[in-house]
């Protein structure tokens, strides 16, 4: 083995470490998303679970369907939140190195 080929070995097992470390704090991370100037706000984890609901009491007194789409417009938005969270991180690793963080899915 080459001494270049084992350098690459080397440094593809601590990028590789650097990922899995990287993967563990993200799913620890919190994320908020929130709908309807805050009336609706909805937790998720870096790995999307649902932690938290919160839904102004006002809301429960009106027209179910639009507590319905906040819910979903939050959920979306604390989505949204997550994923840019996440590959900010990974870029973080990835910078310097040629390949798309993209290609590798968590």
């Amino acid at each position: 083995m080459t001494e270049e080929f084992k350098e690459l070995l080397k440094q593809t097992s601590k990028i590789q470490a650097q990922m899995k470390k990287a993967q563990n704090e993200m799913h620890k991370q919190r994320v908020t998303g929130v709908a309807g100037a805050g009336q609706v706000k909805v937790v998720l984890t870096g790995r999307f679970d649902a932690i938290d609901v919160q839904i102004d009491p006002s809301l429960m007194q009106g027209d179910c369907e639009v507590l319905e789409d906040l819910i979903a417009g939050a959920i979306n938005d604390a989505v949204k939140r997550v994923e840019q969270m996440n590959e900010e991180q990974i870029s973080n690793i990835a910078s310097g190195i040629p390949f798309n963080p993209r290609d590798f899915p968590l």
